[in-house]
């Protein structure tokens, strides 16, 4: 069941992010028309694919990553991203915004999976000429019970910060964001600040992504075991521009 509005509204500050009032979200088709702001529930399948969502559109034999369109679908009311076996073997899912967005709040109700050897993550991305934009949050699904954070500045990173939940992500939504300053990005878990990095922050704007993919690196996510399929979910996720949080 999903519940109506939400929104960690209002302006992030250093400790803390504080509510400064609540206030719907608009519709996809409305941001459409309005700047700044973007809310998607997932509930409606053609409004998905039309609206301002891309999926990544190559075959496994053309990313390193295995992303497939195949791997994305809708279901119940939510984004559901795959990883399976195949006769050409593990591939995932991913989408993304068809829009680069900038700095402000991101935020993503998900459900990871629970695999070793698998990633289910949210983050933004861009690089061009080996200028870009990453901010990550990343589940290894060999524990979740812990969050990666990370940054990409240029292609540079070395920024990576693994935070104890307290619970096991993958049995229940809960809410996960990102504030984004020039000088600053602050993470948050339920509303409640998790980290702060303030170093050679990533400046330029960047498209907002969720993906489920088979990691590769055994030594960062572990080892695969064969299970397949493998689903991570996303109930919602959201993104305000600074500008519009004022």
């Amino acid at each position: 069941m999903k519940a109506g509005i939400r929104l960690l509204a209002g302006m992030a500050v250093v400790m803390s992010l504080t509510i400064l009032g609540m206030r719907p979200f608009v519709s996809d088709a409305a941001y459409q028309k309005e700047k700044g702001i973007l809310y998607s529930d997932f509930n409606d399948l053609s409004g998905f694919q039309k609206a301002y969502w891309e999926r990544l559109a190559t075959s496994e034999k053309e990313t390193s990553f295995g992303l497939r369109p195949a791997n994305v679908r809708l279901e119940d009311d939510e984004l559901v991203l795959t990883v399976k076996s195949s006769d050409k073997g593990l591939t995932g899912g991913e989408v993304y915004t068809s829009k680069r967005l900038g700095f402000g709040l991101y935020q993503a109700s998900m459900k990871p999976i629970k695999n070793s050897g698998v990633v289910s993550a949210f983050f933004n991305y861009y690089n061009e000429n080996g200028k870009g934009t990453e901010i990550d949050i990343e589940f290894l699904g060999y524990d979740t019970t812990k969050v990666q954070f990370n940054y990409y500045t240029d292609g540079v990173g070395g920024h990576e910060y693994l935070y104890d939940l307290g619970f096991d992500a993958s049995e229940d939504f809960h809410t996960y964001s990102f504030y984004w300053t020039s000088d600053r990005i602050i993470w948050y878990v339920d509303g409640v600040q998790a980290y702060e990095a303030t170093a050679s922050i990533p400046q330029l704007e960047a498209k907002m992504h969720m993906n489920a993919w088979p990691g590769g690196n055994t030594d960062w996510v572990g080892v695969y075991d064969g299970t397949s399929p493998l689903d991570a979910y996303y109930d919602w996720v959201s993104y305000t521009s600074i500008e519009d949080m004022n």
